[in-house]
């Protein structure tokens, strides 16, 4: 294979997608390539299959559009022949109105989807969105696949401004002596959070503790927390070291430190201030070098002003504040983070699922999340477990799940709203909030800029007004 096939265009990244035309009729390809230009396509054509494949060999095209019926070398075979040499490359078959067979047949040889002649260009930019969404797919559970052979655990995964102004905040904290307390609904991430701040910090190559303090009753986290000597209680046969001894030189990370006992919290604070402690049933001072990263799911300020929780303990753990974001403000990440979980559940259970399907990511879309990362988790794995396929569907899913009935501005149902006036509403309404920037609105639909601009064309098209 041509090494330059290895990367296709980018429409992410600015590059105009590129589409191959294939046709013997001479006004019928003209006239395609003229219309696709205007949608700001890059195309080149060829008037039958060898031609095509000359020019496949010189430039990369994300999508080859071809006739079926061509003399020399027909669509079909033009189609097996690409494919062999360019694996990646989304294919399209035109066919003659009602040709059920042929349509078939292309399925059959390939294609990822036809085309029925005359041709509606409606219909032809709508199946090729779709091919290059499919090749969107296709690339990131590459990207995904590699990234699990050996990538870091602490990878947090999404391309929302939200999440990553956090990772940018949390990678220039990251190598500070200062302590940091993140917070955030559960499921959202906090613990990769500590995992990352520990792995791009100077301690990286000491230890990653790692206490759930809500999981413990008060006399067994004072002891995993400080240790304890030999006959400190019943039971402490022999002197044991505690998680801040374990983690000398490296960081402790304390999940859920909104549930610790007052007596804990006192001793706790006294280490932040002091950097030093004393085993359960022992009077020696120990001193160790640990960097605290605490989190919580509580509202850590109410926990002060009702008396549970100490405002000077609350202050040594907030000099550094993370938020981590709940799913449902950074909806455009859920497409990403579902095929992640694809890749890591498909390669656990010995299944080969390339993707996950267009229907299935809108139904994910639409749902709020209220387990946040951990729900969609769970939610995925079960349909890699159902699905039987290269491809987990929109049936796999939990019956109900982002089809409750929502009322939106406009007299808009869900269900009873079709997805163009969903699509319409979602549009319109990011791009006011946004002040009319296309590049925003289109990061936070986890749609392309140039999608949004056809809408946006196409409403004003249609008299509405765009502020």
């Amino acid at each position: 294979m041509s090494e330059a096939m290895d990367t296709f265009s980018d429409e992410a990244g600015g590059l105009a997608a590129r589409v191959l035309v294939v046709d013997d009729e001479p006004r019928a390809r003209e006239a395609l390539v003229a219309l696709l230009e205007t949608e700001d396509y890059e195309v080149r054509s060829a008037s039958d299959g060898f031609k095509a494949l000359g020019i496949l060999r010189q430039w990369q095209p994300d999508v080859l559009l071809t006739d079926w019926r061509m003399p020399v070398m027909d669509g079909i075979t033009l189609l097996k022949k690409a494919r062999e040499d360019y694996p990646q490359l989304g294919c399209v078959v035109m066919t003659a109105f009602g040709s059920v067979e042929s349509a078939v047949e292309a399925m059959k040889a390939g294609a990822d989807d036809y085309l029925t002649k005359p041709l509606n260009f409606d219909a032809v930019t709508l199946i090729l969105e779709r091919s290059m969404e499919r090749l969107a797919m296709q690339r990131e559970l590459q990207k995904l696949r590699a990234a699990n052979n050996g990538e870091s655990k602490t990878r947090i995964i999404g391309n929302s401004p939200v999440v990553q102004q956090m990772i940018s905040m949390v990678d220039q904290v990251a190598d500070s002596r200062a302590t940091v307390l993140v917070t955030g609904e559960s499921g959202t991430g906090k613990e990769l959070i500590a995992r990352r701040i520990h792995e791009k910090s100077s301690r990286r190559g000491k230890p990653f503790v790692r206490l759930h303090c809500a999981a413990l009753a008060e006399s067994l986290l004072e002891s995993e927390l400080f240790g304890h000597e030999k006959g400190a209680f019943t039971g402490a046969a022999s002197r044991r070291a505690g998680r801040f001894e374990e983690a000398d030189g490296g960081t402790l990370f304390l999940d859920e430190i909104g549930e610790i006992p007052q007596s804990v919290q006192v001793k706790l604070l006294r280490f932040l201030q002091l950097k030093e402690f004393e085993r359960v049933g022992g009077n020696q001072t120990l001193n160790v070098d640990v960097r605290i990263v605490a989190a919580t799911n509580r509202d850590l300020e109410k926990e002060v002003e009702e008396g549970r929780f100490r405002e000077d303990l609350y202050f040594r753990l907030n000099v550094i504040h993370v938020e981590a974001p709940p799913l449902r403000a950074r909806v455009g990440d859920v497409p990403v983070l579902a095929r992640h979980f694809v890749v890591h559940y498909a390669a656990e259970n010995g299944k080969d699922i390339r993707e996950i399907s267009p229907s299935a990511i809108e139904r994910l879309e639409r749902y709020d999340w209220p387990g946040n990362i951990r729900e969609l988790e769970n939610v995925i794995e079960r349909a890699v477990v159902l699905a039987d396929g290269e491809r987990v569907e929109e049936e796999h899913l939990p019956p109900g799940l982002g089809q409750t009935e929502t009322i939106f501005g406009d007299g808009i149902h869900v269900p009873g709203a079709t997805l163009e006036e969903l699509e319409r509403y979602a549009i319109l309404k990011t791009y006011e909030a946004t002040g009319g920037s296309t590049s925003e609105t289109a990061d936070i639909l986890g749609i392309s800029v140039r999608k949004v601009q056809y809408r946006l064309r196409d409403y004003r098209d249609e008299g509405v007004t765009i502020g």
